[in-house]
């Protein structure tokens, strides 16, 4: 990988299987499962900036949830899923709903029209149940996979979950690039947030460790591609 560099955009999605299912691995941060027509994103953290400003007063540009929805419509608009799973996480806080602003409460209502919608409940959100459309879950099984908020402890073969917001970091000749990224093994998968404000975890963390004991890869999000990266490649902060 060439730091710095931009490489030409591809309508091809890197992929990788795990338990028996084709998994793609869009450059937006979101999850494509084409044998389902069903797009997962995680952590969205919608009105995160309203959080901050109800709770301690300090303010953060109040346009992190237009941005995230904006992203997400993209993808939305390109991939034409079936199914939508929020991967938990969904709202920064379970008063989220209450306070997002009458367009964006009609993007939301528009992603959702003539699709079945998942929330899955997150450490954040996990009282969040009405409001907002869509149905309620606090896990779901799809084929092989069993997509949840946080990783479990332990083997979980087929596990995809969020929670961690993790990024990866390649240091090279004096400069360094930090990017978000999808991480695995071949036996689970955590995914990156898709939030704007949702900020990121080094991988190198140890609260990566006891998920991924003999090793993972990491797949970045660069410019116009998703880079493979082995553990041993990548830099602590």
């Amino acid at each position: 990988m060439a730091l710095g560099q931009r490489l030409e955009r591809s309508n091809k999605l890197p992929g990788l299987t795990l338990a028996g299912e084709a998994l793609s691995l869009d450059l937006s941060g979101g999850l494509w499962l084409a044998a389902h027509r069903t797009l997962v994103v995680s952590d969205l953290h919608l009105e995160k900036g309203s959080a901050y400003a109800s709770r301690s007063g300090q303010f953060l540009p109040p346009y992190d949830t237009r941005e995230t929805l904006a992203c997400l419509h993209e993808v939305v608009a390109r991939l034409d899923p079936a199914c939508v799973v929020a991967l938990g996480d969904s709202f920064h806080d379970s008063r989220g709903p209450e306070r997002m602003e009458p367009g964006d409460r009609a993007m939301v209502a528009a992603l959702q029209e003539g699709r079945d919608w998942v929330w899955i409940a997150g450490n954040h959100d996990h009282a969040v149940n009405e409001g907002v459309g869509g149905r309620y879950a606090d896990t779901l099984a799809l084929g092989g996979l069993t997509l949840r908020h946080e990783p479990v402890a332990g083997a979980a073969e087929g596990e995809v979950a969020g929670h961690l917001h993790p990024c990866g970091k390649v240091a090279m000749r004096g400069r360094a690039v930090r990017r978000r990224c999808f991480v695995s093994d071949g036996h689970r998968l955590v995914m990156p947030a898709f939030g704007a404000y949702a900020g990121g975890l080094n991988v190198r963390d140890p609260a990566f460790d006891p998920l991924f004991p003999k090793g993972f890869t990491a797949h970045l999000l660069g410019d116009g591609r998703v880079f493979a990266i082995g553990r041993a490649m990548l830099a602590r902060d």
